[in-house]
Order: structure tokens, then C-alpha cells, then sequence
């Protein structure tokens, strides 16, 4: 007969903590590969029309991470 009343303590993992981690690292890095762009665009666009967009390069290039990361993973 089995003695079933001494079990051994199982840890449960957590199920999210990986995929949270991946979906940062692509943010991350989205984020930074769309910075120069985002730069040049603001620059550019600054120089145009002689006075500063109203978004800076750094939330745009954010933007783009936003909207581009949730995409890779519902893919």
C-alpha cells in the first residue's frame, strides 16, 4: 500500500515570469533600434518647421516599441 500522507513540497513555477522577461528584452531592443530613426525624424522635422514637434524622439521611438512588440507575440 502507498503512503500517500508524506508528500514532498512541489514549487510552482511561475507561468508568466518568462514571457514577461522575452516580450522586455524585444521591447528593449525595438526601442533602441527605432531611436535613430526617431532622432533623424525629429531633427528633420524641427529644422522644417524652424520650432520642436510637440512629441520629443525618445516618446516616439517608445510608441513604436509599443506598437510594434505586442505584435511579434500575437503573431
Amino acid at each position: 500500500m502507498t503512503d500517500f500522507t508524506h508528500e514532498a513540497p512541489t514549487r510552482e513555477r511561475r507561468s508568466h515570469a518568462a514571457p514577461m522577461r522575452e516580450y522586455y528584452a524585444y521591447f528593449a531592443v525595438i526601442f533602441v533600434a527605432t531611436l535613430p530613426l526617431a532622432f533623424l525624424t525629429w531633427g528633420l522635422s524641427a529644422a522644417r518647421r524652424m520650432e520642436l514637434p510637440e512629441r520629443g524622439p525618445i516618446k516616439a521611438a517608445w510608441s513604436q516599441a509599443q506598437i510594434i512588440t505586442p505584435r511579434i507575440f500575437s503573431a
